[in-house]
This record gives C-alpha cells, sequence and structure tokens, in this order.
C-alpha cells in the first residue's frame, strides 16, 4: 500500500504541542518498547505481535514523527500499521492467520514442557490470552 504524498506519515512535523520533554521521552520509550515486544512476539508463542505494533506507532505517533515514519515505512511492518491508521480493524483473514500460527507455537512449546504441568499450563494460559487480545480487535470483513 503505497503512501500518498500530503500523508501525515511522510511529514517531519513537530510531536502535537502540549506534551513536555518527559512526556515526549516516556511516550518514546514506552513505543519503542512496544515494538521490541512485538517482535519477539513474532518469535515467542504466547506474546502477541499485533497488538504491540499497533500499541508502538501511537505511542511513536504521539512523540516522535520521525521514527513513526520509520515504522510507517517499514517493508515488514509498515503495511500492518498503514492498515491499522487508514481502517481501525484488522482482516479476518489476519486474525485468523495470527492465531493459527500462535496456537502451533504454543502447542509445540507445551509439547517441549512434557513432565512440567506448571509450565504447560503457563505456556497455554498465556497463548490464551494472547488469541482474546487479538480476537478484541475489530474485524474487517
Amino acid at each position: 500500500m503505497p503512501l500518498p504524498e500530503d500523508s501525515p506519515a511522510t511529514t517531519d512535523a513537530a510531536p502535537p504541542p502540549g506534551l513536555s520533554r518527559l512526556q515526549r521521552t516516556l511516550l518514546t520509550a514506552a513505543g519503542l518498547l512496544a515494538l521490541f515486544l512485538g517482535v519477539l512476539g513474532i518469535v515467542l508463542p504466547g506474546l502477541p505481535t499485533t497488538p504491540f505494533i499497533l500499541l508502538s506507532a501511537a505511542c511513536l505517533a504521539r512523540s516522535s514523527p520521525r521514527l513513526h515514519q520509520k515504522l510507517v515505512t517499514n517493508r515488514h511492518l509498515g503495511p500492518l500499521v498503514r492498515d491499522w491508521e487508514a481502517n481501525r480493524s484488522l482482516p479476518l483473514k489476519i486474525k485468523c492467520l495470527s492465531t493459527s500460527i500462535m496456537g502451533g507455537m504454543v502447542a509445540l512449546s507445551a509439547w517441549q514442557f512434557a513432565g512440567r504441568p506448571g509450565l504447560q499450563a503457563l505456556v497455554l494460559a498465556l497463548g490464551v490470552v494472547g488469541c482474546i487480545v487479538v480476537w478484541r480487535i475489530p474485524t474487517r470483513r
């Protein structure tokens, strides 16, 4: 999805007025932490990627237009962020795909913890939480 020339993501505007330097710093830190957790969620079962990437985009949009623009134009994560900012929902196909991949990784992880019921229960519970988070996001058909 190409960016229109007048898109807010292509401008180098200053952060919104009314934010102190401390607020901008905290929002930027929160955005970078959410981005890190989102990227980690790609490989860790039970840790959802999508909500963390979207949280990162929201924090960076308020605190650092330059970093927000880098996220929006990223080859791998940019389409998700641009689609969210345009529609405020996720396609059903993406929800099903993310749930399937997450379910497979959670099952594999639980299987790896055979003989450790406490860890298996934790992995399964985190997988359920991840699925709940993904399915609470509005669905676009």
